[in-house]
């Protein structure tokens, strides 16, 4: 995994984001939000409010967003927090940005089921594209991670990109939905393999064989 690191508070950084403020939109959410936990316990909500922030710093910058320390402040004040708190939570996990990132971030799983699938053919898809682990392109389109596994195994070698997973995948594969992401369309998450609708055997089910056309419902056979 790429090193992390802060992007440094700087009178730049201040100047852009030292007005941070929630949106009508996200104004609401955020009260929503906070009111899900018992009075008194409302700093449980740093986790969904980062998350939040994050996105909206995306929407701005037409990026999948990162959390700059004015905007981690905005966050730390709301839940009455240090906002050494807040930057814990947010250096910690890695779903938050903590630095710029491109529009697209492209984090490769490249542990060892997906390296035994392919991933590293994978990774030199990516760095034919000019991407570097740890790094934005120039065009500010692609930032690149590889990272630890994130739960498909199943269906390895995987990508996340932005939201979502792409499984099954190979070097073309995976260039196919780059492209797509290029060209301003939404390709379909989830498996790449044209032979399987999720992580079922290639091929047919060879138990619960009723659902091969449907959503059977088991429930009375048992």
């Amino acid at each position: 995994m790429a090193d992390r690191y802060i992007e440094p508070d700087t009178p730049e950084l201040r100047a852009r984001w030292g007005n941070f403020a929630w949106t009508e939109v996200n104004a609401a959410k955020a009260k929503e939000i906070i009111a899900r936990y018992p009075e008194g316990r409302q700093r449980s909500a740093v986790m969904p409010l980062l998350d939040l922030a994050q996105r909206q710093v995306g929407a701005q910058e037409n990026t999948q967003g990162w959390l700059p320390i004015p905007v981690m402040e905005y966050v730390a004040a709301q839940l009455d927090m240090p906002i050494i708190r807040v930057v814990e939570v947010a250096t910690f996990y890695t779903m938050y940005n903590i630095a710029p990132i491109g529009r697209f971030h492209v984090q490769v799983c490249g542990t060892t089921p997906c390296m035994l699938r392919g991933s590293d053919d994978l990774i030199d898809a990516c760095k034919a594209r000019g991407m570097k682990k740890g790094a934005t392109t120039a065009d500010g389109i692609w930032s690149f991670t590889e990272v630890e596994c994130m739960g498909n195994c199943a269906s390895a070698p995987m990508v996340q990109i932005n939201d979502d997973n792409y499984e099954d995948l190979t070097p073309d594969r995976l260039d196919a939905v780059l492209e797509a992401l290029l060209r301003g369309e939404t390709p379909k998450a989830g498996t790449q393999d044209p032979a399987r609708h999720t992580v079922e055997p290639v091929g047919e089910p060879t138990s619960l064989v009723a659902m091969r056309t449907e959503n059977h419902d088991y429930r009375s056979e048992w």
